[in-house]
């Protein structure tokens, strides 16, 4: 899965030149972040004391606002195209590694054709979405924790206003707790993702073959018993997403007030401004998200180690197959 792209002087270029564009494209994204985060407490502070400005700050202050936006529009579209592009090629690069060995194995492997092209092309499609995210999330964390850090002495609340980085360790612990929670809460989805695409595979199979010979195969009482597999699967696979996703919207609501909790009495006594309070908000979810990007993609991540066991699955067949 890896070394067909990373380890292969044919595609080395793409590998690191275009994975170095994408560190650079991120590192931009982060900086243009901060210097959001400036703004916020800027902006906030004149809209709490209109008084002692005129229009022309407002407008002044919206000006430097797009300033910021608009090259933030055209870095993360550009990145988003390079990404999908280098992870294309990921997928080229794999493919035809896998096509080589499965050639020249002298007997049939189930499900090959799903492997070959449903499974590498989902595989490169999450990792495009989940790399991108990932990289992001530790350039945001190396960015914002200092932030965070210094913001953390205008917490008044007592059994926390005493502690060196509060904030940034209630980010920490609030995220670290909820993806051990989910981890129990959505332990039973893998195993049930990689049996939906089984009984998928064979309905599959079986429509496949049904093209060219609708005589021996695709009868209806076939595609029945099939197609009831494939549902008891997909109401069981429903029906654990469906408690998965409770807890899931639960928590994110909550951490939407956390910050304010924390910050709010603050306000009422004249400890910050409202400006200090919203740049603490948004470098608290900027923080606690960086934090949370396994759990916030928990989902795409139980479909990817359901693909990953099936391809490697596959690569050990290959292997085995190739050597009789």
């Amino acid at each position: 899965m890896f070394s067909s792209f990373f380890k292969s002087k044919k595609w080395a270029a793409w590998a690191y030149i275009g994975m170095f564009f994408l560190f650079v494209s991120l590192y931009a994204q982060t900086d243009i972040n901060v210097r959001f985060n400036e703004w916020y407490k800027s902006f906030y502070d004149m809209m709490q004391n209109v008084k002692e400005y005129k229009i022309d700050d407002f407008w002044a202050s919206i000006m430097a606002y797009c300033w910021l936006a608009f090259p933030y529009i055209f870095i993360v579209t550009i990145t988003n195209y390079f990404t999908r592009v280098w992870a294309f090629k990921w997928r080229e690069a794999m493919t035809f590694d896998y096509v080589e060995f499965w050639r020249n194995t002298k007997q049939e492997i189930e499900g090959s054709s799903q492997r070959i092209q449903e499974d590498i092309y989902r595989f490169a499609k999450i990792v495009e979405s989940l790399g991108l995210q990932v990289v992001r999330a530790i350039m945001k964390l190396i960015a914002f924790i200092p932030i965070l850090w210094g913001l953390s002495d205008k917490v008044e609340i007592s059994f926390l206003k005493d502690v060196p980085g509060s904030l940034v360790w209630v980010a920490l612990v609030v995220s670290v707790g909820g993806l051990i929670i989910s981890w129990f809460v959505g332990i039973m989805l893998p195993g049930l993702e990689y049996n939906n695409q089984k009984v998928e595979a064979a309905f599959r199979k079986e429509l496949v073959y049904g093209e060219d010979d609708k005589i021996n195969y695709a009868k209806q009482e076939t595609l029945v018993e099939l197609f009831t597999g494939l549902k008891f699967n997909y109401h069981r696979l429903f029906l654990h997403y469906g408690y998965f996703d409770l807890w899931l919207i639960s928590f994110s609501q909550l951490m939407t007030i956390v910050p304010l909790i924390i910050m709010g009495p603050g306000l009422f006594t004249g400890l910050i401004t409202l400006g200090i309070m919203m740049q603490v908000n948004n470098a608290f979810s900027q923080v606690r998200n960086s934090f949370s990007v396994f759990l916030n993609n928990w989902t795409t991540i139980t479909e990817l180690r359901s693909i990953h066991k099936r391809l490697k699955e596959f690569e050990q067949n290959i292997n085995y197959r190739h050597k009789i």
